[in-house]
């Protein structure tokens, strides 16, 4: 199609294979499988001049406007390349705790990359697993109990759990409280799927511990307020309790720790350097102090 406008502009062979900087013979043949193709003469040529055809004058609209398209569809993926414009969609759990700041990391994304657009969505671990696995996300914050398989996971902080009540309960500010010392304790705690609730079911699970869940709750600041006044108790990693120190007591459990991790995830490409494919997740990424 360059060929073919090229000659169509300056009616001449010679001065067409100088502009689009190819030999007049590879212009001539190039013409030649485009006339083919299309089985219809293009140019009428003589010795002294080079016109269209009808049918050329026909194919030079749509031709001028293909290349029109094919340009300006060159300028956006190279935009979208150097981050001017495109998309970033980003996934959270509610309530992510103080020691990442995901508004002032977006915040500072958009002031060094305004064109893209950052779209957030929360949901609970497994749905923002399944939206990255399906392309929905491109990355996903969340706490992490068990690694997929099929999806990248970079740890971004690991927070031991801590023993949360009201400042009044007999537990505040002890030290070394074991998971069988709470088994009589009523707990507010996070729906399944939500929050701390996996690990926390784990570790009782695992230590062959039953307790008893009097609330569940799908957001923190519910949590906080229910355990604030002496509703049951919860274990919350220890940056979120130490957050409000001044309405709740704090104890410490006994070993072994019980780790929150806080990862961000996304699909990889294969073969690829394990980073996210697009330009933008990288750019995000680049963004966070991980470990």
């Amino acid at each position: 199609m360059q060929h073919f406008v090229a000659v169509a502009e300056e009616k001449h062979f010679t001065r067409a294979a100088q502009r689009v900087n190819i030999v007049q013979s590879a212009l001539s043949n190039s013409i030649r499988l485009l006339e083919e193709e299309l089985d219809a003469k293009l140019f009428v040529r003589s010795t002294r001049q080079v016109r269209l055809t009808d049918a050329g004058r026909t194919l030079l609209a749509k031709a001028r406007s293909a290349l029109d398209s094919i340009r300006d569809a060159r300028e956006a993926v190279a935009a979208v390349r150097n981050l001017e414009r495109g998309t970033l969609s980003i996934g959270t759990v509610q309530s992510l705790p103080a020691f990442l700041d995901l508004p002032s990391l977006i915040e500072k994304f958009h002031t060094l990359h305004p064109g893209v657009e950052v779209k957030l969505r929360q949901g609970s671990s497994s749905e923002l697993i399944e939206r990255i696995r399906n392309g929905r996300l491109d990355l996903a914050f969340f706490p992490l109990s068990e690694s997929p398989a099929d999806i990248k996971t970079d740890m971004i902080a690991c927070e031991p759990l801590v023993l949360a009540c009201a400042a009044a309960h007999p537990l505040a500010g002890a030290q070394g409280v074991s998971l069988a010392a709470l088994k009589d304790e009523p707990f507010v705690d996070f729906e399944p799927a939500w929050g701390t609730r996996r690990l926390v079911d784990q570790a009782f699970f695992g230590a062959g511990i039953g307790r008893h869940i009097a609330f569940e709750v799908s957001d923190l600041e519910t949590l906080v307020e229910l355990v604030r006044r002496g509703m049951g108790v919860a274990l919350l990693p220890e940056a979120v309790a130490e957050a409000r120190r001044a309405s709740l007591g704090i104890a410490c459990l006994a070993g072994p720790e019980i780790c929150w991790e806080l990862v961000v995830a996304y699909q990889t490409v294969e073969g690829d350097d394990q980073r996210p494919p697009d330009r933008a997740a990288r750019a995000f990424l680049n963004l966070l102090d991980m470990p």
